[in-house]
């Protein structure tokens, strides 16, 4: 009988080794091979029953025979959407920890705005005393689209703070964080009132290019668009194309629909642009690995696993 193991990959160095450090097992029945390279998974890829992975080589996803489950470590799970994934493999992602994260990174780049971080900042290094009010946050409009748990984590926290929310989600259903809900269908009707969008709707084929030109001619030449999603929920060229002409107010960028983002992209020269690395919701071993570990115990013991993706959905 061959024996059972799981694959634990990673590509960033010692990553992989630190989450198979905090894997719990009820009783010790699986291996654990931590693999960082594509070289690496594949020597074990064919013999693990369970892949416990951040962007796993799509290639090597043919020759996992013996796979049943797979953990992804991240929130988005549209790389594991393909056909060289079985259908009898059951995926499970991460949910209920990035939202907090999230929310500190959306709010901070809203107050980094409003405060005139960038212009003070540039006045101290000139020793330049000039005094510019700051802009209000309390009373602005933010609108959230994707409203899971991060986005209703995102909400809460705005709400906090005084901003008004309107959101937008594929039912349009009411929700008690945010005043007003629209269908995605409608997605151009919660657009022209908001002072900052932000996108936190998982990848799929029905959300690519979900803001393109016309979504963006519907915002506010002041507002800002803010992607914490997937790169390609926004049609770049559109997007380049809005930031030129300036009609809209900027972009706080964290995903993109290359990354890293290559050094000769546009976007790095705007000044209406912030670029951060994909960084808005880290994921670290302590965080993630009681949700594995907690999975782990109930797929040994034939329970619902916990955030199981609807393979049809896309989330």
């Amino acid at each position: 009988m061959t024996a059972r193991s799981i694959l634990v990959y990673h590509p960033e160095p010692g990553e992989a080794e630190r989450y198979a450090r905090e894997i719990k097992q009820p009783k010790p029945l699986f291996s654990v091979a931590a693999c960082a390279s594509p070289a690496e998974a594949e020597r074990h890829a064919a013999d693990a029953e369970i892949f416990y992975s951040w962007s796993f080589p799509r290639d090597l996803l043919p020759r996992a025979k013996q796979l049943r489950w797979v953990q992804n470590m991240g929130a988005g799970v549209e790389r594991l959407m393909v056909p060289e994934l079985s259908p009898r493999v059951r995926v499970t992602r991460t949910a209920g920890i990035f939202g907090p994260w999230m929310a500190e990174y959306v709010l901070g780049w809203c107050l980094w705005h409003t405060q005139r971080t960038e212009l003070f900042r540039a006045q101290q290094r000139e020793h330049r005393w000039r005094q510019t009010d700051p802009l209000r946050l309390r009373g602005a409009t933010l609108s959230v689209v994707g409203l899971g748990d991060i986005g209703r984590t995102i909400a809460r926290a705005a709400r906090a703070l005084g901003m008004r929310i309107s959101g937008v989600s594929q039912s349009g259903k009411k929700v008690p964080e945010v005043e007003r809900v629209y269908r995605a269908r409608d997605i151009r009707k919660a657009l022209p009132s908001a002072d900052f969008v932000v996108l936190t709707v998982p990848l799929t084929p029905a959300t690519r290019h979900m803001i393109g030109a016309p979504e963006l001619a519907t915002m506010k030449p002041s507002a800002w668009l803010v992607n914490i999603a997937r790169g390609p929920i926004v049609d770049e060229a559109a997007l380049l194309d809005a930031l030129s002409a300036k009609r809209i107010g900027g972009a706080i960028l964290d995903v993109f629909d290359e990354e890293p983002l290559p050094p000769e992209h546009p976007l790095w020269s705007f000044e209406n642009v912030v670029i951060t690395p994909h960084i808005s919701g880290p994921s670290t071993p302590g965080e993630l690995s009681p949700i594995f570990n907690d999975n782990l115990r109930r797929y040994l013991s034939g329970r619902p696993l916990r955030f199981e993706v609807n393979r049809k959905r896309g989330y």
